[in-house]
């Protein structure tokens, strides 16, 4: 018998699995506005590398496709070229023996579909569309492209009163974004080559820990214009919209529902998460522009017509969000203690939180609503809460963030569980749901794992109460019978969020993308400012007193990413206090120190390279 030894650390395997870590890096910093050919390119040529040189198709074909492409880079091809590259393509798919060359050709298969405008492009006229180009990552990346090299840079000069201004340059809501943004400005941080995208949200919420917003003066609004503006809802998307609009020197009314402004950001996220104390912060801050009236418990549809609101201002914008929770159609759905778990979160809002002392609570969903749910239960005095799921904890859409929390914080997920139907008591209350467990299979159009019910007994989960966590709804009727134009109660509009039947009304926000994040609510209430202020006649230019400090020379040094610490979970899982950890003044200057300010080095330094 042969001798078996271990793995050599110094072989060249694990030297080259240092490198692929590194390469994986480089991939996920891909700048935003990258030439999609160019990307193909340099894919295909990675999948050429990995050839094993044993399948012809793979071996010989893969280089014949990077040719070709080079070709359409370089400006020597024809529309010829690309249908060559399309046979090629197919055959090498359906004819290669593993994955490295089948799946490499599919790829470009679909980037020839996908990006077919770019191809014609680069064939015809040699170049790529006027809209590509290399942009600054984060910036491009953040909905409302707010100047976030520049306010890093201020806060690394102490200067938090500047770094608050320069976002509210974009984002009226500094503080909300500093404690529940999902920082989709950190994906293809430049950072990511050296070491880990900067803690963009960490260094945000430093700022406003030092100065609160409503300490910090709004620019001075412009001369009043005499037009009046209606902002239907008083959320993220209608607070941005109406601050910009009172700058610009319009009047605004803003209709609220509820007896109090914010939104999902007052009555859908809990304290724990964000102070409500934090958001009135951003609230008195917008609210000191001047002209802004709100007309609180004003349910429009109901309390007054949208016609009669439409016909008294010059324009509308609607921003009514998506507070109704979605239903689930389960045999015993109707059994009592089933609630929305969005309306349980919004009577914890409204000062009303459950009792749930000594009870088993069950949420079924997987997102972020599902974790507030679920945690808030536990902070109401549940024994225990579990959270069923149809799909693998992976294919969660919550945050990585909030499912690790709730697990430290003692509640049990069960994925691959399907709800099937609710197990009722004499008293018609739900004594037990009942799931059946599942499978993952194959992929479906969203490009998502589609589970399968598994041949296995289905599952009795006892429980006492049971919280619905699967989407949330738009009352969308009341705009409907108006004349917006909507799908499945979603409202149609163009991306300048006009509607384009009806002169003077925009919308934005979850009641126009769908339920979405804060920020891009936030966008798109800035959006619609602009282009309110447009349809007014009016080009007005945003003021801003904050500028950008020059930048140092980059830290080229390897330094770890300095994550936002939490309350130890056996302390924090009773109460509703925050649970986030203040930076330290360290802290905050070394994370402020990685950045590279590529709003000035690299791609920065092009014409239009800022992206605001």
């Amino acid at each position: 018998m042969s001798k078996l030894y271990l793995t050599d650390p110094d072989n060249c395997d694990a030297k080259i699995g240092f490198l692929l870590e590194r390469f994986v890096s480089k991939v996920k910093s891909y700048p935003p506005g990258t030439c999609p050919l160019t990307v193909q390119y340099s894919l295909l040529n990675a999948s050429m590398n990995q050839t094993c040189g044993k399948c012809v198709p793979c071996r010989d074909g893969l280089p014949q496709l990077a040719e070709l492409l080079k070709r359409i880079l370089n400006g020597d091809a024809t529309m010829e070229t690309v249908d060559e590259m399309k046979a090629l393509a197919t055959m090498i798919r359906d004819t290669a023996d593993c994955a490295i060359g089948y799946q490499s050709a599919a790829e470009v298969l679909k980037g020839l579909t996908n990006f077919k405008i770019e191809y014609e492009s680069h064939v015809q006229k040699h170049l790529c569309p006027s809209d590509v180009g290399q942009k600054v990552p984060c910036i491009s990346l953040c909905p409302a492209h707010v100047d976030i090299p520049g306010y890093i840079a201020l806060v690394g000069e102490g200067d938090y009163a500047g770094a608050i201004n320069l976002i509210r340059k974009d984002n009226p809501l500094p503080t909300a974004c500093a404690m529940v943004c999902e920082h989709p400005c950190e994906e293809r941080c430049r950072r990511r080559l050296l070491d880990d995208a900067v803690n963009i949200r960490g260094l945000k919420k430093y700022a406003v820990d030092q100065v609160a917003a409503d300490k910090v003066s709004v620019p001075p609004h412009l001369p009043f214009t005499g037009k009046k503006i209606a902002v239907i809802g008083g959320g993220p998307a209608g607070l941005t919209c109406a601050y910009f609009l009172a700058l610009m020197g319009h009047s605004v009314t803003i209709f609220e529902r509820h007896k109090a402004l914010g939104g999902m950001l007052r009555y859908g996220i809990p304290n724990y998460r964000f102070p409500k104390n934090r958001l009135d912060e951003d609230i008195r801050a917008i609210l000191s522009v001047g002209d802004i009236q709100v007309n609180y418990g004003v349910q429009v549809g109901q309390d007054i017509s949208v016609a009669e609101i439409h016909q008294a201002y010059d324009a509308m914008f609607v921003a009514i969000g998506a507070q109704v929770g979605k239903k689930l159609r389960l045999e015993g759905g109707e059994a009592g203690n089933v609630d929305s778990a969005v309306d349980m979160l919004d009577h914890i809002g409204n000062g009303n939180p459950p009792d749930y002392r000594g009870k088993t609570v069950v949420v079924i969903g997987g997102g972020n609503v599902a974790m507030d749910a679920a945690r808030s239960a536990m902070r109401c005095g549940a024994e225990d809460v579990r959270i069923v799921y149809r799909r693998r904890q992976e294919d969660m859409t919550a945050l990585e963030s909030e499912i690790e929390s709730a697990v430290m914080e003692g509640i049990e997920l069960m994925p691959l569980m399907a709800p099937r139907s609710i197990e009722k008591d004499s008293f018609g209350k739900c004594s037990a749901l009942i799931a059946q467990p599942q499978m993952i299979g194959p992929y479906d159009r969203a490009g998502r794992p589609s589970p399968v019910d598994a041949k296995k007994d289905a599952m009795r989960i006892p429980c006492d109460v049971i919280l619905i966590a699967v989407g949330q709804d738009i009352v969308s009727k009341p705009f409907e019978e108006f004349g917006i134009p909507t799908n499945r109660g979603v409202f149609q509009a163009g991306l300048d969020t006009a509607v384009a039947s009806l002169p003077g009304v925009f919308v934005g926000g979850d009641c126009a993308t769908a339920p979405a994040t804060a920020i891009r609510a936030i966008a798109g209430g800035k959006v619609a400012a602009r282009n309110i202020d447009e349809y007014l006649g009016y080009h007005h230019k945003q003021p801003c007193e904050a500028t950008a400090p020059l930048p140092k020379e980059n830290n080229r040094t390897q330094t770890g990413r300095a994550n936002i610490t939490e309350r130890p979970a056996y302390i924090r899982k009773h109460d509703f206090d925050h649970v986030e950890n203040p930076y330290t003044f360290e802290e905050a200057m070394q994370e402020a120190g990685r950045c590279l300010r590529c709003d000035h080095f690299g791609c920065g330094v092009l014409e239009g390279g800022r992206d605001l």
